[in-house]
């Protein structure tokens, strides 16, 4: 069955292991919401936790509202300096950043003027990374219910706690802030390597 989801910002590892299970269809057909990871991941830092954001114009006019497919980013700010030096902070000394940091530090050197295309841009770059060539479909018309599909949209939404089952892998922070689940999947392939796709294939339930 096609599974249905958000292109999201280094999208979580749960996101991912359903892009690599199953066949997808990608939505790209609402509304911009905010409090998503459409424009957000989480990576894990030395002290826990923590996030990068990039940054969106909000030009939805009077409802507020706009096409996900037409959100912005707002590149008067230096948010790809920001978060290239955050992720190189909090991963240089990970079994695998050197091996795959040539591949990523493109995405924040080209200039997107559209989320939904560097969106995209970071799930190819993943994939890369991966070994793996999927296609998937893209939306092109909102609905709320679609048949014969596994909706998986809520998975983008940051403020709700997900049920994701998976297994503990090692993390450089571990010994100071235990395991961390469900980041971004920079955090898995900068960890695991290779061994990453095997991972997302075995080792997650959504």
């Amino acid at each position: 069955m096609t599974s249905l989801l958000h292109p999201t910002y280094f999208p979580s590892i749960a996101l991912f292991s359903i892009l690599v299970k199953t066949s997808c269809l990608l939505e790209v057909s609402d509304n911009y919401q905010k409090q998503t990871f459409r424009n957000r991941t989480y990576i894990y830092g030395a002290n826990g936790k923590q996030i990068l954001t990039v940054p969106i114009l909000h030009t939805g006019g009077e409802t507020g509202r706009q096409l996900y497919k037409d959100v912005q980013i707002d590149n008067g700010v230096t948010w790809q300096k920001l978060h290239w030096k955050t992720l190189q902070t909090a991963y240089r000394t990970s079994p695998y950043f050197e091996y795959y940091e040539d591949r990523i530090a493109p995405i924040f050197e080209e200039k997107y003027t559209f989320l939904l295309d560097l969106n995209f841009r970071t799930m190819e770059v993943i994939l890369d990374c991966l070994h793996v060539q999927l296609d998937w479909e893209k939306t092109t018309e909102y609905k709320k219910v679609y048949q014969q599909t596994n909706d998986f949209r809520y998975l983008s939404h940051a403020k709700i706690v997900h049920d994701i089952k998976q297994d503990a892998y090692y993390q450089i922070f571990s010994d100071k802030h235990g395991f961390i689940g469900n980041l971004s999947t920079l955090d898995l392939l900068f960890h695991e390597g290779n061994h990453a796709l095997g991972y997302l294939k075995e080792k997650v339930m959504v």
